[in-house]
């Protein structure tokens, strides 16, 4: 692929927002709504930015996907399901621009997130993805992701995958 993955800066906060609007936009009219219909903004993104690292993919100027990892667990991720690692990451969202999906850039993205991983250092990758339509659990276990765990969030059943990476 002919892009190229890089951190955010504060000038991609507006297409960023943008980008996952877009993406709730495109989930919603497809599976209705639900927790994946939320709105994004830029005070949300630039908040990402500073409690996480934020990285994009660009294909020449345009931002085709981004995705989001912190060493700080989300109160939704209950760790009793995931293998003893002394440094996880947590892949907290991931999206690709709707025009582009199902071309290959999400895998590409996932494969990146594990070298960024491997190099921050980190021994595993933990996300969660709701198992419904709109659900990314498919696509996540097709990336190599094993599901460890499933629970109930917002009244929609949730999975938890993870990349064992040592």
């Amino acid at each position: 692929m002919s892009f190229e993955f890089q951190p955010a800066t504060c000038d991609d906060a507006a297409p960023l927002a943008a980008l996952h609007t877009a993406v709730a936009d495109h989930l919603t009219a497809q599976h209705g709504r639900g927790p994946w219909s939320s709105r994004a903004s830029e005070k949300g993104v630039l908040h990402a930015m500073r409690t996480s690292r934020v990285f994009v993919a660009r294909e020449g100027a345009e931002i085709v996907a981004t995705l989001c990892l912190a060493t700080k667990k989300p109160w939704a991720i209950d760790t009793r399901y995931f293998a003893a690692c002394r440094r996880p990451l947590y892949l907290l969202s991931m999206a690709v621009t709707p025009a582009r999906q199902r071309q290959g850039i999400g895998r590409w993205c996932i494969e990146e997130a594990k070298r960024v991983a491997k190099a921050w250092p980190a021994e595993a990758i933990r996300l969660d993805a709701y198992d419904a339509g709109a659900g990314a659990g498919p696509f996540y276990a097709r990336c190599g992701c094993s599901e460890v765990g499933r629970v109930i969030y917002r009244n929609t059943p949730l999975v938890y995958y993870e990349i064992v990476l040592v």
